[in-house]
């Protein structure tokens, strides 16, 4: 039967309250597409089933549903492998293969279960666009290839078909443009299903650094570079990245994995599409080795990078796990992070400048790993005056800078007698700490 092993998704999701960061939300009830690639195996978005707390599965022309379970996520590719026990599940369906990479204005067949309607839905399209775009589930910059077919709400985590094969995942559309649809291509499918066959962490790596482009000739010329020199200058290193202890502010990236950066940061993808460097990350797994040849002191270098998970000062966003909070005389302490910023309708716009400050531009550090806020105040005798200083990052406790929540819970439990915190606009919180401990059943 065509298309009988593109399946619907029913998933109940419930995500937590990041304004009271002991709860959670209300639950709510979510419909997806995947489709079949294995025995009792569902290929889907990560977004579809994120938070999820009961799964269940439908097939074509079949009223039952089956219960299903996450045997592996990848948020940062916004991919995820459904398992169904049921053997009934898979009569009459056969699994569907992975195909290769689209070409542009090649014709695809995005194939799901949209809102206005319970039975699937076929939508024809071509192919736009290849190139490396922003995940909305991650934040992360992947490959994605850009159809003209309708996706909508429902469709997600449904397969593009090419002659009968999967050559990507639906998994966003333009809101602002009319039938522009984004999917996650095959390549980073295949490298998400072997990781899961290996055992391999399924976070995409990371570089850990911020890069500038070298298209203007003075600056070329004042790093001493040649007049038609390409790569890209790194201007910041994360601690704890890939690059840390390896590659330095400074240094001229030439090229990646055996692939010439031009001076706007791109390189030339599988010798068809040029797209940003960072192209390569999705294709290795961490702990992987990447080889890297930059431009320093004068001199060309090769230097090998063991990957790692993707670090920032202010984390993006959280999923399948409950936010970490700590509670002092009534002050609610959490860590800055993308899921905090969302509690802002825009948070853009509407966000304290200094977190959208640390969000873009701040440098993870041996000693400021993360950023412990104050983010409510819960009234109390004890804290009388201090309310105004919610929505701010502390500076330091007893004068010594947290280097992260852990080691900022761990200074508060240490201290005796007077406790005095510094805020990040120049504020001071002071508790008597046998106070504080005593007001802490009543709050």
């Amino acid at each position: 039967m065509p298309h009988s092993a593109v399946v619907k998704i029913y998933a109940t999701t419930q995500e937590p309250d990041c304004d009271s960061p002991w709860q959670f939300l209300s639950p709510e009830n979510n419909t997806g597409s995947g489709v079949v690639v294995g025995a009792g195996r569902v290929l889907t978005g990560a977004h579809v089933v994120a938070d999820s707390t009961f799964l269940q599965v439908q097939k074509l022309e079949d009223p039952n549903k089956y219960t299903a379970s996450v045997e592996a996520v990848s948020h940062d590719a916004d991919l995820a492998l459904l398992h169904i026990n049921d053997p009934k599940f898979m009569r009459d369906i056969d699994p569907m293969e992975i195909g290769e990479l689209p070409g542009l204005r090649d014709r695809v067949s995005v194939v799901g279960y949209p809102i206005g309607g319970e039975e699937i839905s076929v939508t024809d399209g071509v192919v736009s666009r290849i190139e490396v775009q922003e995940y909305s589930h991650s934040g992360r910059k992947l490959l994605a290839v850009t159809v003209d077919a309708a996706i909508n709400d429902g469709n997600s985590g449904g397969p593009a078909l090419r002659h009968g094969k999967i050559v990507g995942i639906a998994f966003q559309s333009h809101e602002d443009a009319e039938n522009i649809g984004e999917l996650v291509p095959a390549p980073i499918l295949r490298t998400f299903l072997r990781g899961v066959e290996s055992g391999h962490d399924l976070h995409v790596p990371g570089l850990g650094i911020m890069t500038q482009t070298l298209e203007n000739p003075t600056l070329r010329d004042a790093l001493g570079l040649e007049e038609d020199a390409g790569g890209v200058l790194i201007r910041l290193v994360e601690y704890g990245g890939s690059s840390w202890g390896s590659l330095q502010r400074g240094d001229v990236m030439l090229e990646i994995d055996g692939n010439a950066i031009a001076n706007n940061g791109t390189i030339r993808y599988e010798g068809r599409y040029r797209t940003s460097y960072e192209v390569i990350l999705a294709e290795h797994f961490v702990g992987d080795l990447l080889q890297v040849r930059i431009f320093r002191s004068g001199e060309e270098q090769q230097v090998t990078l063991e990957l790692q998970r993707f670090c920032s000062l202010v984390p993006r966003s959280q999923y399948d796990s409950k936010p970490t909070w700590f509670i002092y005389g009534g002050l609610v302490f959490q860590v800055l992070n993308l899921d905090y910023l969302n509690t802002w309708e825009t948070w853009w716009q509407q966000g304290p400048k200094e977190f959208l400050f640390k969000y873009y531009y701040g440098q993870r550090t041996e000693k400021c790993q993360e950023t412990v806020i104050l983010s409510q105040v819960l009234a109390d005798e004890i804290n009388l005056g201090y309310e105004m200083f919610h929505n701010e990052s502390v500076v330091s406790v007893n004068g010594h800078q947290p280097v992260d929540l852990r080691d900022f819970v761990t200074r508060m439990d240490a201290c005796e007698g007077r406790l005095t915190l510094e805020m990040s606009i120049g504020g001071m919180i002071v508790f008597d700490t046998s106070a504080a401990q005593e007001a802490s059943p009543r709050i």
